[in-house]
């Protein structure tokens, strides 16, 4: 992640076609020192205009506006004036709230309520989002999330000890997913499993999107999936996510040890239990420092470990801690993850 430093307040622009909800995140963003709010826009064509000439360090987009929607504001800001862009949207709106991620926006959060936690959450996003270097991030990625969807892979069931890719991501996760997902070699022949975080209810816009702009069936994992080649099941927020070495998936309460949501730990370390040498752990952008536990369990079983490099990170922060404790044997650029998940999973089948 490229870093832009700063020696002023972070500069917020919000958009909004409610006032109310306006008002509400400039309340939560300005109750705090070094945050101020420099404007304000009903839609989509007025925060084009606005952008353009007040320059803010971070844009918070809602995406269901009148006289131009969230999605095609994104699309022009990020050609003409790119910022980093926070999509800021009502769970009704979160399938098409993720298309804001493939042209560019870097994150998407639930509209804030007036809770101690929602606020906290938008306060901590708006202040590592706002520093990150947008025209450096869209160059290393390339310009854009994913190729579109193509054939779907083969799916044929999985044996008990076959092999598996189980993937860790946070911030700026989505978009990694997806440009992985989408660069698979065809007929990719193991099991995939993720661990995103993400706000409760969220998961399954999220992977609406995936499996509509990827080759694969992408599902919201449920208790007692069997896993098979050509599906990815992705880790409901709701619960931990675990997997047998019969392939099965096990969905439990989350623990109030799990901070994260869902917890990459949690699904990470079942993998290199239940995988042993024929898991694969992939570690991708994020904040914190969960799966870092599951990549060291991953790595002392006998599995490789691959980590997204810095420059194409939007946080490198999990899959840094990950690399600095001796845990990850290849750190790659986003664009080369795919070939060498294809390289590897073919060598285990031999």
């Amino acid at each position: 992640m490229s870093i832009r430093k700063r020696d002023r307040l972070i500069r917020v622009m919000v958009v909004d076609d409610s006032h109310l909800v306006r008002d509400l995140i400039a309340e939560i963003l300005t109750s705090v020192t070094g945050i101020e709010i420099i404007g304000f826009a009903a839609n989509g064509m007025e925060a084009v205009s606005k952008a353009a000439l007040l320059k803010p360090d971070l844009i918070t987009m809602d995406i269901e506006m009148p006289i131009m929607d969230g999605l095609a504001a994104i699309e022009q800001i990020m050609r003409e004036n790119p910022t980093p862009i926070l999509v800021v949207t009502a769970m009704g709106g979160v399938r098409t709230a993720f298309s804001a991620v493939s042209k560019g926006a870097l994150d998407v959060v639930e509209k804030p309520d007036i809770s101690l936690a929602s606020g906290r959450t938008l306060i901590n996003k708006v202040r590592i989002l706002s520093g990150i270097d947008i025209r450096a991030h869209l160059a290393a990625r390339g310009g854009g999330a994913g190729g579109g969807p193509g054939q779907r892979a083969a799916r044929r069931p999985t044996c008990a000890n076959s092999r598996i890719v189980a993937f860790a991501s946070s911030t700026g996760g989505p978009q990694a997913l997806l440009s992985i997902l989408s660069g698979l070699p065809a007929g990719f022949l193991a099991p995939i499993v993720i661990a995103q975080h993400i706000a409760d209810g969220f998961t399954q816009g999220m992977v609406d999107w995936l499996g509509g702009n990827s080759p694969f069936r992408v599902c919201v994992a449920r208790n007692g999936d069997r896993l098979s080649t050509g599906v990815v099941h992705v880790n409901p927020a709701e619960f931990s996510m675990q997997v047998t070495s019969q392939g099965m998936v096990v969905l439990s309460e989350r623990t109030v040890r799990e901070k994260y949501h869902p917890s990459c730990d949690t699904l990470l370390r079942s993998v290199a239990d239940a995988y042993r040498e024929e898991a694969v752990g992939v570690i991708l952008s994020g904040m914190g420092d969960d799966g870092v536990d599951g990549m060291r369990a991953i790595r002392t079983a006998g599995g490789a470990t691959l980590a997204q490099d810095a420059e194409s990170s939007v946080v490198y922060g999990m899959n840094r801690l990950a690399v600095e404790r001796g845990h990850v044997g290849r750190v790659l650029a986003l664009n080369e993850i795919p070939l060498e998940l294809g390289r590897l999973i073919e060598s285990i089948g031999r």
